[in-house]
C-alpha cells in the first residue's frame, strides 16, 4: 500500500468512527516511521502538526515502550486507557517500522470508552487494521 492509499483509508475510518460515535473519537491521526531508530512524520491530520513533532516523545507516554519494542505485527494495535490531553491514546502498526498514532487532544480513552457508542465506533478501526494486515504500508526512504 502507498502512503496516499493509507491516508485515504485513515480519513475514511476517522469519518466512520466519528459518525458511529456521534462525536470526534480521535482528532489527531499521524503516520510515523521509526525505521533505523529515527522518527519521521510521514502524514498528519489534526490541529497541531508542529506541536506533534516537537512533543512526540513526551506525548507517546506509556505507548512509547510498545512503539520502540517492535514486538507487534502489521495490523496490531494498542490503546492507553489513561492518557490525558496530548498524550497519545493509540497506535496501530501499518508496515515495517511504520505506525499510525491516534489521539484525542481533549479526552482520554477512559472518557471515550465510557460512552456506549464507543463499541460501534471500534468496528471501522478494527476493519482498518485488517486492511493493513492484508496490504501493509511500504514507504520508500
Amino acid at each position: 500500500m502507498t502512503l496516499d492509499q493509507a491516508t485515504t483509508l485513515i480519513k475514511s475510518c476517522a469519518g466512520q468512527m466519528n459518525a458511529r460515535y456521534k462525536n470526534v473519537v480521535f482528532d489527531e491521526w499521524a503516520i510515523i516511521s521509526l525505521i533505523d531508530n529515527k522518527g519521521h512524520l510521514l502524514a498528519y491530520i489534526g490541529p497541531r502538526k508542529e506541536g506533534f513533532q516537537q512533543n512526540f516523545l513526551t506525548d507517546a507516554g506509556p505507548l512509547r515502550a510498545g512503539l520502540l519494542a517492535r514486538e507487534y505485527n502489521v495490523g496490531d494495535f494498542e490503546f492507553e486507557r489513561h492518557g490525558v490531553g496530548l498524550a497519545f491514546e493509540s497506535f496501530m502498526v501499518l508496515g515495517k517500522g511504520i505506525y499510525l498514532i491516534c489521539n484525542n487532544t481533549v479526552q482520554s480513552m477512559d472518557g471515550i470508552t465510557k460512552d456506549p457508542l464507543w463499541l460501534g465506533a471500534q468496528v471501522p478501526f478494527v476493519e482498518l487494521s485488517d486492511k493493513f494486515r492484508a496490504d501493509p504500508l511500504v514507504h520508500a526512504r
